[in-house]
């Protein structure tokens, strides 16, 4: 008899064993699909992207006065596309996955749909690369990030009623990260976002489907790209003995200009929302292409586009000081496209404005080309978290664009003094913000059920 129960005892745990297996490769399927199809999706959107910004500083260096022409009519219609098909396809994209985040809810859930869906992919990639072809100061990050998670959202809707209840908060945090992840080829980077942006549970609940998902979607951009390093191997050894206090400024004055540029570009979409007119919106992209295209004429070519050439500029040759009025013609570049109402985002102009004050602030210092790197580093990682208060995913990010672990405590401290001050300006990040305001632009169009 005991032989008996003992084997029947056996067949019983050898069966549950083989239902769990299933229901976990059933559940972690979703994901790896998504995750496969978001990281073929971010390289595409990243060729096409570089392509097009190509074909711009080919027409600024050979037909330059076009642009006059060019940028504005690209405002327009940047603009018009996200308005005709997917008016929450604007601006970056990481306040729409911020949103959905907080919609992901039995009550709520359907809401995302305007969020996140396969027109906003479409949209949000043909309203940016309309931008990026006039000259326009945006990267293409925060819409990859939205691109991953409308990718996520949209296979966990095709799952069949049968199929074992997945997460949506879940499946839409991992795609945000993975889409990170693909974006700038920085897995930890993604996790970290991830947790310190957009997690409001216990990573712990998701871990697995987070890091495989990273995994799958970085390789994935790997296997086509390659294993590159999105800036490369900037020179920051042999550093002085004093530099840090150099990186205490530049981390103070990086981290005020980042957050009060939050605190202009909602100032100006609040008086933008005041329009009344379409002529006057017009009027305003027609103005602000027309701004973008003169200085670029004029003043400095690296004054428009997402900025990476002022980054890797910088880094990787002898010409390390920028001039003085880089930074603030940029912030003016970055202020007017971003608020045109089209697609784009503010990562890769973040990253290129923060760069270009730890060079300003290391030219006036006359500081030794190593010393000038770190600054140049510290300026991106201070700046973008002025913007985005996320002080150690900027950290990582930039730590996993160079690979130079020996400057990551130069890093962090950047982050963290960057983040400390921009409470001086306002509590809040730009992504903050713009998340309750599309919260509240879905309320009016549909409202809670009594």
């Amino acid at each position: 008899m005991i032989a008996i129960f003992r084997n029947k005892l056996k067949s019983i745990v050898a069966k549950l064993k083989s239902e769990r297996v299933k229901l976990n490769f059933m559940q972690g399927l979703p994901y790896w699909t998504a995750s496969l199809i978001a990281g073929l999706l971010a390289v595409l959107y990243a060729q096409l992207f570089s392509w097009v910004e190509e074909a711009n500083i080919f027409l600024l260096h050979n037909y330059k006065w076009s642009l006059l022409v060019i940028t504005p009519i690209c405002f327009i219609f940047g603009w018009w596309t996200v308005q005709r098909f997917a008016t929450f396809a604007r601006g970056s994209g990481i306040p729409q996955i911020m949103a959905s985040i907080q919609l992901a809810t039995p009550k709520e859930h359907n809401k995302i749909d305007r969020l996140l869906s396969v027109k906003i992919i479409v949209v949000k990639i043909v309203s940016s690369l309309i931008m990026v072809f006039g000259g326009a100061v945006i990267g293409r990050e925060g819409p990859t990030i939205q691109i991953a998670g409308s990718v996520f959202r949209t296979i966990n809707k095709s799952l069949p009623a049968w199929w074992p209840k997945i997460s949506k908060k879940n499946m839409i945090i991992t795609g945000a990260a993975a889409g990170l992840a693909a974006a700038f080829n920085t897995p930890l980077g993604g996790i970290v976002f991830a947790v310190e942006e957009l997690s409001k549970t216990h990573i712990s609940y998701f871990k697995t489907a987070l890091f495989t998902a990273i995994i799958v979607a970085g390789l994935t951009a790997q296997a086509l790209l390659g294993p590159y390093l999105y800036l490369g191997y900037p020179d920051v050894t042999h550093l002085s003995s004093i530099v840090f206090v150099w990186v205490i400024l530049t981390a103070i004055v990086a981290g005020l200009f980042g957050s009060g540029i939050s605190k202009v570009l909602l100032s100006i979409m609040s008086w933008k929302a005041r329009f009344k007119k379409k002529y006057q919106t017009i009027f305003y992209l027609i103005i602000g292409g027309l701004l973008i295209a003169l200085v670029g004429i004029f003043i400095n070519p690296d004054a428009i586009g997402s900025g990476k050439s002022v980054m890797t500029g910088t880094l990787f040759t002898t010409d390390k000081y920028v001039p003085w009025y880089l930074p603030f013609v940029r912030i003016g570049g970055l202020i007017l496209s971003f608020t045109s109402g089209a697609a784009g985002g503010v990562f890769a102009p973040s990253l290129s404005i923060g760069a270009s004050f730890g060079s300003w602030i290391a030219g006036l210092l006359h500081l030794s080309l190593t010393d000038s790197n770190l600054l140049i580093l510290v300026g991106m990682v201070a700046f973008l978290t002025g913007v985005t208060r996320t002080p150690f995913t900027s950290a990582i990010l930039v730590l996993e664009m160079t690979d130079r672990h020996n400057v990551i405590f130069y890093l962090m401290l950047a982050g963290l003094l960057a983040s400390l001050v921009s409470f001086l300006i306002d509590r809040h990040s730009l992504y903050d913000h713009l998340k309750v305001r599309f919260l509240k632009e879905i309320e009016e169009e549909i409202p809670k059920e009594a």
